[in-house]
């Protein structure tokens, strides 16, 4: 069975420590790297054995366990995690640790270089990406009629074979430091090492506080919409059968009411507004609690023509309590939805970064409207901000929901689609490729969970790192509501100032987020 790890770290970070010479012979060779790493399958080891984590109450906190083969091929590779055992006899159940086994993909066409750009992709390659649950969410046994298994498994001589695992870190858990231990087995051998885990004094909310739209296009069903909201994150659509459920177990928190006018940024027509009691028909069949927003349109800023449609759509949303939702940079036009109000035509302006670095100052006129402004990425359409396909560093897909948001005062977060497949996407990631230009993972940060004996969906290491920048978000938002809002946007503007000003150090992430979760223990 497993030993949990010993280590220097950051909060939501991980600092690793030395703990075991690398095992002699044919036995597994085992370390431990933080979360906000990539395993290359050919990385050589590292002496890190024990690891130490910081996490408030209801917060995941994730590590990685790396398995190499080095004296001669492992077969029947097996992982055993222990309880961790906190102060006074205070106990986190071993179920509160989910592991996965992570799969690499190949990237044969790597994303574009744009010319200048300062955070490039890391070319064509193997990646770890998709996650191979060891126990399926449903059941929590594990997976039946799998092609691909998490575990046992073998690894290859010359060969890493990482696994995730996430630290759940329960609501009533007592603060303190808690120590545990994992255990490697395999044929050739085990090896162990240790985790701590240090508590703080604080609880992450149930809800999230930023809000979010995921799209799902290929797998609409209830189970796939789980796998989003168990990452903290809304999916859209939301079977209307479920959202009540859903708004009871995951705090669902807001929902797309579902209603398309035709207009995106290949279509310059609009279809007419549907009238108020269309909309309430809809409205009424889903829970109450949960914000509801219509995405009316995409991308339309080229076609002003359509501006008096939309002011038409808005004021029969408005009129049925629903807000406007569409991806664009605001435009003084639409800063009046006709009414009579001074409303908006839009409530919610979802900004790629382009659209916020061609007008801040329309961007500061609708917040200061108290409109919202939500974030988006998509492609690789600048050398400066970050971006979603695989073959970026970790920070890509964690800085900007939590710290660049928090700076910039943008509350949510939108993504095109989360399973946009090829024909086998566990092997075949070229997800969207344009002339010739390819963007790998595009559209895509899950996989379908039948090759692995699991309904719906399991996550991808990039969805684990979006989620734990929406965490981020939320210490930054626990701060300013205890009155260190200063210190608390000092901090974040620090890591992420703007899209065209942030670091990808993961250190300095531990580093701040250590400082912030200090903060919120004290308080």
């Amino acid at each position: 069975m497993i030993k949990l790890l010993h280590s220097v770290t950051f909060c939501g970070a991980i600092l690793l420590m030395p703990l075991l010479a690398h095992s002699a012979g044919s036995k597994p060779t085992v370390w431990v790297v933080s979360g906000m790493e990539r395993v290359g399958r050919e990385d050589e080891p590292q002496e890190k054995h024990r690891i130490e984590l910081f996490a408030a109450r209801g917060e995941y906190e994730p590590f990685q366990i790396v398995i190499r083969a080095r004296a001669k091929r492992l077969t029947n590779v097996n992982l055993t995690l222990s309880d961790l055992r906190g102060p006074k006899g205070a106990v986190i159940g071993k179920d509160n640790l989910i592991a996965y086994r992570e799969h690499y993909v190949h990237v044969e066409h790597g994303s574009p270089e744009r010319k200048g750009t300062t955070q490039p992709p890391l070319g064509p390659g193997w990646y770890a990406d998709a996650l191979v649950p060891f126990l399926d969410p449903a059941t929590d046994k594990p997976p039946a009629n799998s092609k691909i298994r998490a575990a046992p498994f073998d690894v290859e001589l010359g060969k890493n074979q990482p696994l995730w695992i996430d630290v759940s870190v329960p609501r009533n858990a007592v603060r303190g430091r808690y120590h545990g231990s994992f255990r490697v087995t395999s044929d050739q051998g085990s090896a162990t090492g240790d985790l701590e885990l240090t508590v703080w004094n604080f609880e992450l909310p149930l809800k999230p506080s930023l809000d979010s739209s995921f799209m799902l296009w290929k797998d609409k069903r209830a189970a796939a919409c789980e796998t989003i909201l168990r990452h903290k994150l809304m999916p859209t659509p939301v079977p209307v059968e479920s959202a009540t459920r859903f708004v009871e177990k995951y705090q669902l928190s807001s929902i797309n009411i579902g209603l398309s006018s035709g207009a995106d940024y290949n279509h310059g027509n609009m279809s007419p507004a549907p009238s108020v009691e269309a909309i309430q028909t809809i409205a009424r069949q889903l829970p109450s609690g949960p914000l509801l927003y219509n995405y009316t349109a995409d991308e339309i800023v080229e076609f002003p023509d359509l501006y008096p449609v939309i002011k038409a759509w808005a004021r029969n949303l408005h009129n049925a309590g629903i807000l406007n939702l569409i991806t664009m940079a605001p435009v003084p036009e639409l800063f009046d939805d006709g009414s009579g109000s001074g409303r908006s035509a839009v409530d919610i302006w979802v900004l790629q970064p382009g659209y916020y670095e061609a007008s801040p100052q329309n961007v500061a006129a609708v917040l200061k409207k108290s409109d919202r402004a939500w974030t988006y990425t998509a492609l690789v359409q600048d050398d400066h901000s970050p971006q979603w396909e695989i073959d970026f560093s970790p920070m890509h897909y964690r800085v900007m929901q939590g710290f660049i948001n928090q700076s910039l005062g943008f509350t949510g977060l939108l993504y095109w689609a989360v399973d946009s497949w090829t024909k086998d996407p566990w092997n075949d990631v070229d997800t969207y490729p344009t002339g010739s230009d390819h963007y790998p993972g595009e559209g895509m940060l899950v996989y379908p969970g039948e090759d692995v004996g699991v309904q719906g969906t399991v996550p991808s290491l990039r969805l684990k790192w979006i989620r734990e920048g929406v965490e981020d978000y939320e210490y930054i938002e626990l701060m300013k509501k205890a009155g260190k809002a200063d210190l608390a946007l000092e901090l974040a503007r620090q890591l992420g100032q703007d899209f065209r000003h942030w670091n990808a150090d993961p250190k300095l992430l531990f580093e701040l987020r250590k400082r912030m979760g200090e903060a919120l223990d004290k308080h």
